[in-house]
């Protein structure tokens, strides 16, 4: 599947982005939210804009988006797994 989007030039040209680093900002934040609503693992978000999980994950942060989010008693419970 393939989305298609529209942009105007001039969002472009406000935001000082290059067509190309324009597309490839927008697909991670489109896969940073994808994982941070947990529709998607790292792996799969990372793998659906062509890039390595360690660098998407790596990436999240200038999304304000968690690495790792979990509850306290999620947490609690992987501590007493481990």
């Amino acid at each position: 599947m393939q989305i298609i989007v529209d942009v105007p030039n001039n969002y472009l040209d406000v935001l000082h982005r290059a067509p190309e680093d324009f597309a490839q900002e927008a697909k991670l934040a489109m896969a940073a939210k994808l994982f941070e609503m947990k529709r998607l693992s790292s792996g799969m978000a990372a793998s659906l804009i062509g890039m390595d999980r360690v660098t998407f994950l790596a990436q999240l942060h200038r999304f304000g988006v968690p690495m790792i989010d979990l509850t306290e008693d999620e947490l609690a419970q992987d501590i007493e797994n481990a």
